[in-house]
């Protein structure tokens, strides 16, 4: 776009809430950060920006690995604006409408993450207030908490007017709704309705913001999405009362539990029976492997070769058992059959499960100087002359592209559920330019609108 805030240059925006709009932007050295600006109608309110203030220096104070770092902030700019490092990755919200909703195993982790995420606020005497799918960021590494927006410290309640209700409707808490003092156990509440959300539930249902917080107030969730080992849990997160919820703490120590295993007591291996070794057999013992395993029962053609500590642990059951030798006789040596060899050939070196990072989030991007199209984990983006216009997956039908111009431009048209459609031109220096934005596209569309 062009556009400075602070030092750094605006590329376009990543979405809009109550108290202004977020963009993502570049610094002079190239780094991505996410800045969020001001509505201006809101800067000139004092009270507002004694709330701007807090937000900066609660941001700036939680840590953990589960928050977007704040890098600059201006509060007393026209407008105050605040600069966290940008984080790549879908949100919750749009994940789970493209991917569908979370296993039993994901939602631990997911429920596990948040939890030390809340932790982190927490610690530092802080409220975050807006915990919910659309603030929650699925980076490569973890997901991250974002928009401390409303995020309060817990002393300063007279910033905030008696009987406001903060947040998001479905996830606020009863006492949020009706406009009570709010603690932890509020994002905690929020907490359980984001594990709800992740499974394609909706804990109160849908409908008008007064009717979700009615139902936050009066009526029992619906847990019917949720793994029914998680139930409980979630259950007890979205509990009328304060009192009544877990900590971040409790919930780590749920969604972790681990059942502790003793080793077991080593056992003494039965006293094996020297016998002649044949050079066949002796020669069949790699030498490498010998030195490996400690046998040091192998030597010339009269020495002995102790069978019992040859065998690695683990493969005795694939070595026949001797047969017992009559009392007073030496124990027979079995013929060296094929399926008794093999055995005796060392493994191939155990390779410890290295950790993958989840698969990088397609992204589409291209511009030129009338238009630009935009292609996330959120949704589509049109940018045409200066106006801006998003689309979010939840309400796409489709998108299709063809190529115009002799096949140096490429149109994007998105359609609707309800049968709208809008469409934006982008022009390439060449057909082949044009070749390459198609290929990539459908590579994100395949991922978002699977066929």
């Amino acid at each position: 776009m062009g556009t400075f805030i602070g030092g750094y240059v605006i590329e376009h925006k990543l979405g809009e809430g109550g108290m202004g709009t977020v963009y993502l932007a570049r610094s002079r050295g190239g780094r991505a950060v996410a800045v969020k600006v001001a509505r201006p109608e809101l800067a000139a309110d004092p009270d507002f920006r004694a709330r701007f203030r807090a937000e900066v220096a609660a941001a700036r104070r939680v840590g953990g690995f589960h928050t977007a770092q704040v890098v600059d902030a201006d509060p007393e700019g026209e407008p105050p604006w605040l600069a966290t490092a940008y984080v790549p990755g879908p949100t919750l919200a749009a994940l789970v409408t493209a991917e569908g909703p979370m296993d039993e195993a994901r939602l631990r982790a997911l429920g596990a993450a948040l939890a030390e995420a809340l932790a982190a606020i927490h610690a530092c005497g802080l409220v975050h207030r807006d915990l919910k799918p659309g603030n929650i960021v699925m980076a490569p590494d973890g997901p991250r908490v974002l928009d401390f927006g409303i995020a309060r410290a817990v002393e300063s309640t007279r910033l905030t007017a008696t009987g406001a209700a903060f947040g998001t409707p479905g996830y606020l808490a009863p006492e949020q709704a009706l406009g009570e003092e709010v603690t932890g156990a509020t994002d905690v509440f929020a907490l359980g309705a984001v594990l709800v959300a992740a499974t394609g539930g909706r804990p109160f249902g849908s409908g008008t913001p007064m009717g979700l917080m009615y139902r936050a107030v009066h009526e029992a969730p619906d847990l019917e999405s949720v793994p029914e080992p998680l139930r409980g849990l979630v259950a007890r997160c979205l509990a009328k009362s304060p009192s009544d919820r877990p900590t971040p703490e409790e919930i780590l120590d749920a969604l972790t539990e681990r059942t502790p295993t003793r080793a077991p007591a080593p056992t003494r291996a039965p006293a094996s029976v020297p016998v002649p070794v044949s050079s066949g057999v002796r020669d069949a013992v790699p030498e490498a492997y010998g030195a490996q395993s400690g046998v040091s029962g192998v030597s010339g053609a009269s020495g002995a070769y102790d069978v019992q500590d040859a065998v690695p642990e683990g493969f005795a059951a694939r070595v026949p058992a001797l047969p017992a030798a009559p009392a007073g006789l030496p124990a027979p040596l079995p013929d060296p059959a094929p399926d008794v060899l093999p055995a005796l050939v060392p493994p191939p070196p155990l390779v410890p499960p290295q950790p993958t990072a989840p698969p990088p989030v397609p992204e589409f991007s291209v511009a030129d100087r009338e238009c630009g199209v935009v292609v996330d984990g959120s949704g589509v983006r049109l940018h045409l002359l200066g106006e801006e216009a998003e689309f979010g997956w939840e309400e796409i039908g489709a998108v299709r592209h063809e190529r115009t111009g002799r096949g140096r431009r490429l149109r994007v048209t998105v359609v609707l559920y309800g049968g709208e459609s809008y469409a934006c031109e982008v022009t390439g220096r060449r057909a082949a330019e044009a070749d390459a934005w198609a290929e990539a596209l459908e590579a994100v569309l395949a991922r978002f609108l699977p066929a």
